[in-house]
């Protein structure tokens, strides 16, 4: 099987709402823009927001996202941290901190109750650095 692309598709109450936060919060750009679907663009990375109703989505499965965490991984968290909390107008899910297991990271939430992890990979303790591979 020969793969071209793979990405997320967020099915989401406000398409044009939640492709709004994605594009001023973290700088995608729409490649496709209608009211049921936006196809969205950052670089090389790609995110698509799908209206949850949309006839496309097969019966019994129409709702919003559930239980989905989107990572983020940047070079400097803390830049990004103070870029992001100085807006004013995200809710902060997790406040930034350094885990163990190698990562300094916080958690914003975005709209539907999908989660955004923005991440920056650092040295894990030496009790987790034996799963890194």
């Amino acid at each position: 099987m020969g793969w071209s692309s793979f990405y997320p598709v967020v099915m989401a109450r406000d398409v044009g709402a939640t492709a709004t936060f994605y594009r001023e919060v973290l700088g995608f750009e729409p490649v496709y823009d209608s009211d049921w679907y936006v196809s969205l663009q950052r670089e090389s990375f790609e995110l698509a927001i799908l209206a949850w109703d949309h006839p496309t989505i097969p019966e019994g499965h129409r709702t919003t996202a559930q239980g989905l965490l989107l990572n983020v991984e940047v070079d400097d968290v803390d830049a990004v941290h103070a870029e992001l909390t100085s807006r004013g107008d995200l809710d902060v899910a997790l406040t930034l901190r350094s885990e163990d297991f190698g990562q300094r990271h916080f958690v914003i939430k975005a709209p539907d109750g999908v989660l955004i992890d923005i991440i920056q990979q650092i040295e894990p303790s030496a009790e987790y650095a034996q799963y890194q591979r």
